[in-house]
């Protein structure tokens, strides 16, 4: 077989349908690369690695500058990503591919690339999902949920630590101090938690036993359909922050929620966790994090 013709042609016919048919143009690049990747990969095995190199000066004069050595090698390890068993999703762009090659298992490529389709991220949004390392920021038993079933509730879903933008590099003494980080870009907060949280409010106040109490943050997660208390910690999970939350989630259940929503959920983020605390705590709806200053 001559690879060299095989892989000249295909890229020919590629760049003509880039020209005629723009509607599909994502859709044909994703292809054309995949077989150009398996060709190049089967090239290699035949000819060695410095065949890359030979192919790309001949192509680089034959189809365009943009197949030097570098690009035929992210086409060949696009071909050897999907192989080892990543989804090929066409609505992904080959700059977010280009992303993906980087990663170093199949179960990292097949989260950020699904995660990617569903939410509508620019390369620009999931270069910083990877560059914060979100999925390995998920607990251990969130990744073999995604392996096995394909599914993770809300609790899994929210990665530990909790990245949270420090712009202006306050020192976080207080509680308001962090709680003012969080608000200054709030919607970076919430997809760090992830793509399914509205705000509803800051200091959101309620009364109990003829006073006022008022909670951190108050979200709502419609893809879960249940609100969210969210209470700030800048010591070590404390036994007494279980109490002070559950409070506040049963006012929520009682006074706010519908009979058609789900049961309140909690997040305590926290400088520190304890995993006593979270293991001996009798309510599965709360769970803490730690956060992370960036």
């Amino acid at each position: 077989m001559n690879y060299y013709n095989e892989i000249r042609n295909e890229l020919i016919d590629n760049e003509i349908n880039r020209k005629i048919k723009s509607y599909s143009i994502n859709k044909s690049d994703l292809n054309t690369y995949y077989n150009v990747g398996k060709m190049l990969s089967e090239a290699g095995k035949h000819y060695g690695e410095s065949i890359i190199k030979k192919y790309s000066e001949k192509l680089m004069i034959e189809v365009g500058k943009k197949y030097n050595e570098t690009n035929l090698k992210r086409i060949r390890q696009f071909y050897r990503m999907i192989k080892k068993g990543a989804t090929l999703w066409h609505e992904l762009s080959w700059s977010h591919y280009k992303l993906l090659i980087t990663l170093k298992t199949t179960d990292e490529m097949n989260y950020y690339s699904k995660a990617a389709v569903e939410n509508f991220y620019s390369v620009r949004e999931l270069e910083n999902k990877i560059k914060t390392n979100e999925y390995n920021r998920l607990s251990e038993q969130a990744k073999l949920k995604l392996i096995v079933y394909n599914n993770i509730n809300i609790k899994d879903s929210i990665p530990n630590p909790i990245i949270i933008k420090n712009k202006t590099s306050h020192e976080i003494i207080s509680e308001k101090i962090l709680q003012k980080l969080i608000l200054e870009d709030i919607e970076s907060f919430m997809k760090e938690l992830g793509n399914a949280f509205s705000f509803i409010g800051s200091e959101y106040k309620i009364k109990i036993d003829g006073k006022y109490n008022y909670i951190d943050l108050l979200l709502f997660n419609y893809e879960y359909n249940s609100f969210v208390v969210i209470e700030l910690k800048i010591t070590e999970l404390k036994k007494d922050h279980i109490g002070q939350i559950q409070i506040y989630m049963n006012y929520i259940n009682e006074n706010l929620r519908k009979s058609y929503q789900n049961e309140t959920i909690g997040i305590i983020i926290c400088k520190e966790e304890n995993k006593y605390v979270i293991k001996y705590c009798s309510d599965n709806r709360i769970i803490s994090r730690k956060y992370e200053l960036v």
